[in-house]
């Protein structure tokens, strides 16, 4: 395990501190720019346009003296399976979630569950005991929040059912990434992680599209926004900052507030993509936010 022993700057920590809002802002804008961007082209192809660019912006960052590099095989092995978790099951069955239509606020609903299970299942990579029975009691009502947004219309588009199961897939992706990173527990270059990551994603997705998908491209001033912030703010700022406060240790201070995600995504997809929040859309919301404060307070 490799560990940082060269002390912060009050700069730096005043910087890890607001770390975890910043994440949470760009992470919760992703659902609405990806759910902007896939009218025009396909999930796969998007995801490998997306990871291709953002491993041309990342590596000159690689060049600099302090970059961190793995020095053991299983270093190198744990990123790539942390990337494939997150870049391509996560990602990658979200956005064929939304393109069968599923909403994309509705779809942050679902991923906002991703606390309730890192803490539930944290006691079989830990080791240490299981929490009491708000951890259940938030379990069930996190999971009633997430059933009730998809029996309550057409926000999981034509296919339910298929995008219901796709984004359920995906957040057990996201969730074994996470459990995964505390568990094996060593440290990453941001940099390093992040180019690491996006050439797994780039690697596995390229075929898969090219095999599965037309790979053409409307390049509409729509697409080319979304892609720029799914490159920008998501593939870089937004992963980057997840997986350097993972590795500090943050993990819980960022389950926490996760449940601020879902209102900023509706609030986003109602201001971008015009998704009308309605009032069973309201009940799931405030349902799953429930269950994770109920974590929260358990863990706390």
């Amino acid at each position: 395990m490799e560990a940082v022993t060269s002390p912060e700057t009050p700069l730096a920590r005043s910087f890890w501190r607001a770390a975890p809002f910043i994440f949470v802002l760009f992470w919760s804008g992703g659902y609405s720019f990806a759910k902007l961007g896939l009218p025009h082209t396909e999930p796969l192809t998007m995801l490998t346009l997306r990871y291709g660019l953002a491993v041309l912006l990342l590596s000159p960052f690689l060049l600099r003296r302090a970059a961190r590099w793995p020095r053991a095989a299983r270093h190198w092995a744990a990123l790539a399976l942390t990337g494939f978790l997150i870049q391509c099951v996560y990602f990658g069955l979200a956005y064929q979630a939304m393109k069968l239509g599923m909403n994309a606020g509705t779809t942050a609903i679902v991923m906002a569950l991703q606390p309730i299970l890192v803490a539930t299942l944290s006691p079989l990579v830990t080791g240490r005991p299981g929490g009491g029975k708000l951890l259940w009691i938030g379990l069930v009502l996190g999971f009633a929040g997430v059933l009730t947004v998809i029996l309550s219309g057409d926000s999981l588009g034509p296919s339910p059912w298929g995008a219901a199961l796709l984004a359920l897939a995906a957040l057990l992706g996201i969730t074994l990434a996470t459990l995964f990173e505390k568990a094996h527990g060593m440290k990453t270059d941001p940099a390093v992680g992040g180019v690491m990551q996006y050439l797994v994603g780039y690697a596995i997705l390229a075929p898969a599209a090219w095999l599965t998908e037309t790979m053409q491209i409307d390049w509409a001033p729509e697409f080319i926004i979304s892609l720029a912030y799914l490159v920008i703010a998501n593939s870089i700022v937004s992963v980057g900052l997840y997986i350097a406060l993972l590795q500090r240790g943050d993990a819980t201070r960022i389950s926490s507030l996760m449940y601020l995600v879902p209102p900023l995504a509706l609030l986003v997809a109602w201001a971008i993509l015009g998704e009308p929040i309605t009032a069973f859309t309201l009940l799931g919301f405030a349902l799953s936010v429930a269950g994770v404060w109920l974590v929260s307070r358990q863990k706390s």
